[in-house]
């Protein structure tokens, strides 16, 4: 790779520079501080920036999301402490989902056989009553199915079915559960 020719021009962020810094500005002072803020609170702040989320959503300390505006939550959310949702296309956390401490949601890569090495984007996708523990990566372009479980520490490149239990790295099915 030749980083002198990266271009990201095409890539579209979503939202206007001054938007964007006044995310920057909000993020720092009520999403990425250990201050308890209320999570009605950070809810509210997060539909102001085009958010889609729903009710009971509970978003703990230190979430770091990078677009708001491409992010759509639905009820009884929960979102740990340390989460980061990098967020350069969409991402859909369906409702009843878990996603405990230090979990990565990352919807960005680069094409390394590229000398230009380009942006890569795809949305990811988590479905109704999933959990996703303690520092999961989720990659680009994943869906985790409805009621599935992602093991603590697991790397997630591939889609999870509905009802599975995922577990290591790359992370591979464990077992099914019961609908």
């Amino acid at each position: 790779m030749d980083l002198s020719k990266f271009a990201n021009d095409e890539f579209d962020r979503g939202a206007s520079r001054p938007k964007e810094a006044a995310w920057l500005a909000i993020k720092w002072l009520f999403f990425q501080t250990t201050l308890p803020w209320p999570p009605s609170f950070r809810s509210t702040l997060l539909r102001l920036f085009g958010a889609q989320i729903g009710q009971g959503v509970v978003i703990r300390a230190n979430v770091n999301i990078s677009f708001p505006w491409h992010l759509h939550i639905g009820d009884h959310v929960w979102i740990g402490e340390d989460v980061m949702i990098l967020s350069l296309a969409q991402v859909t956390i369906e409702s009843h989902v878990c996603i405990s401490q230090r979990t990565f949601l990352c919807t960005g890569s680069h094409d390394y056989k590229k000398e230009t090495f380009d942006l890569i984007t795809r949305p990811i996708t988590l479905r109704q009553g999933s959990w996703i523990a303690a520092q999961a990566f989720i990659a680009p372009g994943v869906e985790v199915g409805q009621g599935s479980v992602v093991s603590a520490g697991s790397i997630v490149t591939s889609s999870v079915p509905d009802h599975t239990v995922v577990r290591g790295n790359p992370a591979t099915k464990i077992k099914s559960l019961s609908p």
